[in-house]
């Protein structure tokens, strides 16, 4: 058997309908797949043994941190994703989560280098996260990978999210929470990008515009199958 082809068919079942994962290895450390595949350690010997309760797709039921993140590592997306950080914004967990979702090659912090990692649970273990002491390094990286600078943010005089053609190879750039894009961010910008609102409120939370402008790219340029 092909256990990395078919590891979601095998896979045990029997653990409690409430709970997220699956339960040991079938079969006991017998019937175990071989813990290390072309020189890495792909299977995690604790998770098979008691079980594998993490949200992860199937694919990766059971192998180690660093196996999957090597394994995103082949077919990360060239875009990146950057927020800036002046504030302790609550909403970077939840970025980096999103990011891991749609394979960002990497998530940029712009100023604070602390922020809640409890909104991407855990997600940060296999996401690229990067830091920036201020928008004039984060533009200065981008420039020498040839990246083009999005940003998002419902001000005057941007442009519409919809209908606009993000390029392939860029950075996504979002402002801090309630204040937006910075002035040195907005001037930089190789374009200024509005999401569509159509309610009362003024704004939607970072989190929010990150998953959105993301799927934007997904929709432009990602081959879209059914996932595993």
């Amino acid at each position: 058997m092909d256990v990395d082809r078919d590891v979601a068919h095998v896979i045990p079942r029997e653990i409690a309908a409430d709970a997220i994962g699956v339960g040991p290895w079938p079969g006991g450390p017998e019937a175990w797949p071989e813990l290390v595949v072309d020189g890495v350690l792909r299977y995690d010997a604790d998770l098979l043994a008691h079980g594998d309760a993490r949200n992860v797709v199937d694919r990766y039921r059971y192998w180690t941190v660093e196996a999957i993140r090597g394994d995103l590592d082949t077919r990360r997306h060239p875009f990146h994703v950057a927020i800036e950080n002046w504030a302790h914004d609550l909403n970077i967990g939840s970025v980096v989560r999103t990011a891991n979702a749609f394979a960002a090659e990497a998530v940029h912090i712009v100023g604070r280098r602390r922020w809640n990692r409890r909104g991407a649970m855990v997600t940060d273990r296999y996401q690229h996260v990067r830091y920036h002491e201020d928008v004039a390094g984060l533009l200065a990286w981008a420039s020498g990978e040839d990246l083009a600078v999005i940003g998002i943010d419902n001000l005057p005089g941007s442009v519409p999210l919809e209908g606009y053609a993000l390029p392939r190879r860029c950075v996504l750039l979002f402002g801090q929470e309630s204040v937006g894009l910075s002035d040195g961010a907005r001037a930089a910008a190789t374009a200024v990008l509005a999401i569509a609102q159509f309610g009362s409120t003024r704004s939607i939370n970072a989190g929010a515009a990150g998953a959105i402008a993301m799927h934007a790219w997904i929709a432009q340029h990602a081959e879209v199958m059914r996932g595993d």
